[in-house]
């Protein structure tokens, strides 16, 4: 890294959420090129060569960059409907309205939720696309090319149904794909965007809906060709009962059993949501390393209960934040999760012993690394890590009389984010975005918005 341009950081706490949570109360980051060179106490070595740019942290938080880890980016575009619902009745009423998108509409619902999430703090996102109507476009290109221009760092996860009304399904015969065509076009997508680099920008992993969405057929192959191709597995699991009564009575076993006979439990394998789960699930889930997506404000909005987080960490469950789709989380922002997972697992069986602040901050970063199979690259600050990191500025009046900084992260307002860097490039600066224009973005998604509804409408 001699010859690497680099970025020094200092007179900021630090919370590095390394395997031993070292924190600093005052301390450096040195960014040479696109990785972590140095992280510690105090000022950064002196005599460091090619330094373009010194930042001043005092007063600030540094942390590793938020990491998504379930989302549908084109629900953008239908927020605040169908909001006094469960989950059955809410997609029942949403699938007629999905079964019309299209790429230009999907490109700025892609827009608005990265630019949404990457304000706030999230550099690595993902989403989970699985409405494919015909003839509706390159509906993951678009949602690709949208990551790219906010400049964060992004898995799709290509999604896929092919058990629609006809077969006792929920999706509009026109919105879901067959089995082969289903199969084949993931296999194109992996092989034309997927990169298994280390310091990869764009990846993609295989991504069947949901058990009462797709076929047995569809997770049995899916789960093959995942696995021939090298990439990872992600569906929705064991989000609400009306997904546990439907799987005994179709399959004759829960959910846990229903995947693991399908080849859906494992290390290279996440599920969004988890909320009912028994013991037996979970030790499931632990002993194959199988994760989750933890999505707090979403569960909340759906009526589906509360996950049970502690008992998956305790068991060795892999668990990530998700800010799932903006049709069932409005605001569409993972800071706000990091708060909402600690307040609502409280409200279970542990109590106020469920979660602590410093565990909620590792959900968040390196948790959710963990879950998307990155975290040898990223979710914690340390030498030759990625140079994905935030400040968030703690010394306004939101924050300043709370003496611990990444209490205040957590539990206090939603922080004001100085800086964030993805890959080594600025994206965010004082609360904006340097990579897009937000306020292009709030009119098209408002015009995408108002077009679908009145296709919708029409049909």
């Amino acid at each position: 890294m001699a010859a690497a341009q680099r970025i020094v950081i200092e007179n900021g706490a630090i919370a590095t959420v390394d395997a031993d949570d070292t924190e600093y109360d005052s301390g450096h980051v040195v960014i040479a090129g696109n990785r972590i060179e140095a992280v510690g106490a105090g000022k950064a070595p002196e005599g460091l060569e090619n330094v373009v740019r010194r930042i001043d942290a005092t007063g600030h938080l540094v942390t590793p960059g938020l990491i998504n880890t379930h989302h549908h980016f084109y629900q953008w575009i239908t927020r605040g409907l169908a909001t006094d619902h469960n989950l059955f009745d809410w997609l029942v009423a949403l699938y007629p309205v999905w079964a019309r998108i299209d790429e230009p509409m999907v490109y700025a619902a892609a827009q608005g939720s990265l630019a949404m999430m990457a304000r706030g703090g999230v550099t690595t996102a993902m989403d989970h696309h699985y409405v494919y109507p015909r003839g509706s476009g390159d509906l993951s290109g678009a949602v690709i090319r949208a990551a790219r221009e906010t400049g964060v760092r992004f898995t799709l996860a290509r999604g896929s149904m092919d058990r629609s009304e006809k077969d006792g399904g929920l999706p509009p015969d026109f919105a879901v794909e067959t089995l082969e065509g289903a199969l084949t076009a993931t296999e194109a997508t992996v092989k034309e965007h997927h990169d298994a680099s280390f310091d990869a920008m764009t990846q993609v992993a295989v991504a069947p809906c949901s058990p009462f969405s797709v076929s047995t057929e569809l997770l049995r192959e899916g789960a093959a060709l995942a696995r021939r191709l090298g990439v990872r597995l992600h569906t929705h699991g064991s989000e609400t009962v009306e997904e546990e009564r439907f799987c005994h009575e179709l399959f004759g076993m829960g959910p846990t059993d229903y995947f693991e006979s399908t080849g859906w439990l494992g290390e290279d394998v996440w599920m969004a949501h988890c909320v009912h789960m028994n013991d037996s699930d979970i030790a499931a889930f632990g002993r194959t390393k199988t994760g989750v997506a933890h999505c707090p404000s979403s569960n909340a909005r759906l009526a589906a209960g509360i996950a049970r987080v502690p008992d998956m960490l305790a068991a060795g469950v892999p668990v990530g934040l998700g800010v799932d789709g903006t049709a069932s989380n409005e605001s569409g922002e993972l800071h706000t999760e990091l708060r909402n997972a600690l307040l609502i697992n409280r409200l279970g069986a542990h109590r106020e012993a469920a979660l602590n602040v410093r565990q909620a901050l590792r959900l968040g970063t390196h948790g959710g690394a963990r879950v998307l199979g990155r975290a040898a690259e990223t979710g914690s600050l340390e030498p030759g890590k990625l140079a994905d990191l935030v400040l968030w500025k703690l010394d306004t009046l939101a924050h300043s009389s709370i003496a611990d900084p990444v209490a205040a992260l957590v539990l206090g307002a939603a922080a004001p984010v100085t800086a964030s860097f993805v890959n080594g490039r600025q994206i965010v600066e004082n609360g904006r975005l340097l990579t897009v224009d937000e306020d292009v973005i709030a009119r098209s998604t408002r015009d995408q918005a108002r077009r679908l509804a009145r296709i919708a409408a029409q049909a």
